[in-house]
């Protein structure tokens, strides 16, 4: 072949993007199952959410204060974790957290007292929002060495992660003990983190490229901020988060009381209505993608605040479980790429800086969501207090709309 023979000092560099596309992809699939086991692991809480409350006799505002421990937790952890990442890179991060994760997760069965629950809560909730911050740093280095938007896959994989938890925890809800399904939920969250993260700490982390805007120099990150308007369109992006991440964390903690307790339905079904939505979240989130590129961020943030609305009001006021769980789908679909879309959004606007201030105020809304809802399930009932989430979803519809507004240089 004798274009071979002329190029010969070119080999090289036409082998390594192959060896390092190779890498890469084992480092993908190292860090979905990293997503995946995250979502399993809260799934697999969640559905037990029910027999814990029992366990510790906890009125809906007792139990959303302990669940305000969750939030509490990540809240706290995600400014030490980000510093973490800098200082020792996000992949080993990543690692430690789902360790500290899955270890976390045993423990919520062995409390008997509300201020207990809520001091576990803390550790599990520091273990999650470690995760979350690690995980996502990650993702951000690997999008912008692979140059192919493919973070909506890493979401869809923690939404994958939860529909398996929600739908196991549901299949052994009548058969193990809440303690019994966390331990062995726990042991599976270590088994993946050790097989992954020695993949993942094996692949090459390469060098941040110039050309990619989430990887590029901290002064070009900030570049964009300096622009009039970038930082409220930034602020909007994070409110548009923060009523997105109110929705899923009020449908997290509270769907599977809903349906035992004011739809009537059984433990099994109302684990299986937290996995329907699951199950829509991680379809949206899979078509995502192809969705943004299609009709744009803008209309799908619309469209998805929109549908999510609707979705809520049918499940929070409709008496039959098969709509309540048809509403669920819909919350879910409406939900799935409001979130991802937001901050990737700030990123694009102000670098590193905007997504971190985006995803601040987006993990308040998962901070405020379960006391919100506790409290007016006590004062009202659980159904009103669950259409917050439909005014939560309009709000995040209109204000995309305006986060999205193109920006005015001086220049």
């Amino acid at each position: 072949m004798p274009l071979l023979n002329k190029t010969a000092a070119r080999p090289t560099p036409r082998t390594h993007p192959v060896d390092a596309t190779s890498a890469w992809s084992a480092a993908r699939i190292a860090l979905t199952a990293f997503f995946a086991i995250d979502g399993f692991l809260f799934a697999a809480w969640v559905v037990r959410i029910p027999d814990i409350r029992a366990q510790v006799h906890a009125s809906h505002s007792a139990l959303g204060l302990a669940l305000l421990c969750v939030s509490a937790g990540a809240v706290a952890t995600m400014p030490l974790i980000g510093r973490l990442c800098v200082r020792f890179g996000s992949r080993p991060v990543t690692v430690a957290a789902l360790a500290l994760l899955s270890l976390a997760v045993v423990l919520p069965p062995h409390t008997h007292s509300v201020p207990v629950l809520g001091a576990v809560l803390l550790l599990f909730g520091a273990g999650y929002g470690s995760a979350n911050v690690a995980m996502n740093s990650a993702a951000v280095e690997l999008v912008a060495e692979l140059r192919r938007p493919v973070m909506p896959s890493f979401h869809a994989g923690y939404s994958l992660g939860g529909l398996l938890g929600a739908a196991v925890g549901g299949l052994l809800a009548g058969s193990l003990t809440a303690g019994w399904a966390l331990a062995l939920s726990g042991l599976l969250g270590l088994l993946v983190t050790a097989g992954a993260g020695a993949v993942l700490l094996r692949s090459p982390a390469g060098a941040p490229r110039p050309a990619a805007t989430t990887a590029a120099p901290s002064r070009t990150a900030e570049r964009p901020a300096a622009l009039p308007g970038v930082r409220l369109l930034v602020a909007l992006l994070g409110l548009t988060a923060l009523f997105s991440s109110y929705g899923e964390g009020s449908l997290a903690d509270w769907a599977t009381l809903h349906l035992t307790d004011d739809v009537h339905a059984s433990r099994a079904v109302a684990a299986f209505g937290y996995a329907a939505y699951a199950f829509a979240m991680t379809a949206g989130r899979l078509a995502g993608t192809w969705l943004s590129i299609r009709f744009g961020p803008s209309r799908l943030m619309a469209a998805g605040g929109l549908l999510a609305g609707a979705g809520m009001l049918v499940a929070a006021l409709s008496p039959s479980v098969a709509l309540v769980l048809l509403g669920f789908v819909l919350v879910g679909l409406g939900l799935a790429n409001l979130f991802p879309l937001a901050i990737a959004r700030a990123g694009e606007l102000g670098g590193p800086n905007g997504v971190a201030t985006a995803s601040t105020l987006g993990y308040g809304g998962m901070l405020i969501g379960p006391p919100v809802i506790g409290f007016l399930a006590d004062a009202a009932s659980l159904p009103l207090a669950l259409t917050t989430v439909a005014v939560a979803g309009a709000c995040a519809a209109g204000l995309s709309q305006l986060a999205h507004r193109p920006v005015r240089s001086r220049a």
